[in-house]
């Protein structure tokens, strides 16, 4: 290898790595994000709890509670993808070897990427459509509802990011995502 070709690979394998690094990035915040609404989600609790000890009133913190939980729900997906802890049914794909099987993680791949941006689109197209008609909450916390679309869209958006990512690196050879070897500890029963 010349020195003209080292200099011109190596630019490329940095941008790689910017890249590689950035999107395992955005995954790991994603998931932080997840993270901190369940801990929105706890102190709407305690703080219900204790409004009620007191006697007064927390009105909406069932609804803020469930605006937390779609929020985390959603953040989470792209996280937990890239921990291999999707719960999925791989019992063809466990008796298929070789090219069949990279066909089908293929396959499978190109399907969820699919249904994951019609969400992903969707999602973002009723948080407009929500902000356009000043759509609010029919709670008691009247919520404009674009707010937590918003996280529900977002949240969308970064995993069908995530499962673009790695239908390209099944595609390139660089990832199995089906691998046995890659599953979650205590995951088999």
């Amino acid at each position: 290898m010349t020195t003209e070709t080292m200099t011109r690979e190596n630019p490329r394998t940095a941008s790689k790595s910017l890249l590689r690094k950035g999107l395992d990035t955005l995954y790991l915040a994603s998931g932080a994000v997840a993270a901190l609404f369940l801990l929105a989600i706890l102190g709407i609790i305690v703080a219900q709890m204790a409004s009620r000890w007191m006697g007064l009133q927390f009105p909406g913190s069932a609804d803020y509670a469930g605006y937390c939980m779609a929020a985390s729900s959603f953040f989470a997906l792209a996280y937990t993808l890239n921990r291999n802890a999707h719960i999925r049914v791989s019992l063809i794909l466990n008796i298929v070897k070789g090219k069949a099987r990279w066909v089908m993680d293929i396959w499978c791949l190109s399907v969820a990427t699919l249904l994951a941006g019609y969400l992903a689109w969707f999602a973002i197209r009723n948080v407009q459509l929500s902000h356009m008609i000043h759509d609010i909450s029919q709670g008691q916390d009247a919520t404009p509802l674009w707010i937590p679309q918003s996280a529900i869209a977002i949240g969308s958006v970064i995993f069908t990011i995530a499962l673009l990512d790695h239908l390209i690196r099944t595609l390139m050879g660089h990832d199995d995502t089906f691998a046995e070897e890659h599953h979650v500890e205590g995951e088999e029963f």
